[in-house]
């Protein structure tokens, strides 16, 4: 039996995830969370085999999340399953330590053979996540402005051009004003911009903000 643990933010879609799965006979959903506290308690609580998370989770970037839980459980397969599309969070989720990444409009039996997948330490990748990955090799050089940026660094950059106030992003990530503005600087010094106008045209032409 393959025991697996839920993290998302929305009970509905936390529920259809439990409903797909459960109706093979090898999976059991364990447990599940909508707060990253709770994601951390309930994995060292419950020992699950697999963990499947959104990206988008309360007061905490999800790839911070994706990180930590490397760190404090390196052996547990991550199964990203979001509704941020591949070019946008993909590449850096694998990064951060996940097995693998599907988006929430993939089909229900390609999540059940990612899960099969993960937990026996094998990555599952899209077939155009994996062409994007093999690109990935050849972009030291010509990287586009926004890989050069750190992941919290891209995540504020993505609340500035998507019409955010620096007090509004302080809330959400828990931070100081004089921090996002901190951010915001080395933002438009690493992507080679002056204004919040400039990032936003330039994430709408990229598809990194919905």
């Amino acid at each position: 039996m393959i025991k697996i643990f839920i993290a998302d933010d929305h009970p509905l879609v936390r529920k259809g995830i439990k409903d797909i799965l459960e109706e093979e006979i090898d999976l059991k959903v364990i447990g599940d969370a909508a707060y990253p506290h709770e994601v951390l308690d309930g994995l060292k609580r419950l020992e699950p085999d697999v963990l499947i998370t959104d990206l988008s989770m309360p007061g905490r970037s999800g790839l911070d999340l994706v990180a930590d839980i490397k760190q404090l459980f390196p052996k547990l397969p991550i199964l990203v399953l979001t509704m941020h599309p591949e070019d946008r969070f993909a590449v850096r989720a694998l990064k951060a330590g996940a097995y693998g990444y599907l988006t929430k409009d993939s089909k229900p039996e390609e999540l059940i053979k990612a899960v099969r997948q993960v937990v026996t330490g094998r990555k599952y990748i899209t077939a155009s996540l994996a062409e994007k990955l093999a690109t990935e090799i050849d972009k030291d050089i010509s990287k586009m402005p926004h890989e050069l940026l750190s992941d919290r660094e891209f995540q504020i950059m993505r609340l500035i051009a998507s019409g955010k106030k620096v007090s509004e992003i302080a809330d959400k990530l828990s931070i100081s004003i004089r921090t996002v503005n901190t951010y915001r600087s080395r933002i438009l010094e690493k992507m080679n911009m002056k204004t919040n106008a400039e990032l936003t045209m330039y994430s709408i032409e990229n598809n990194l903000i919905d």
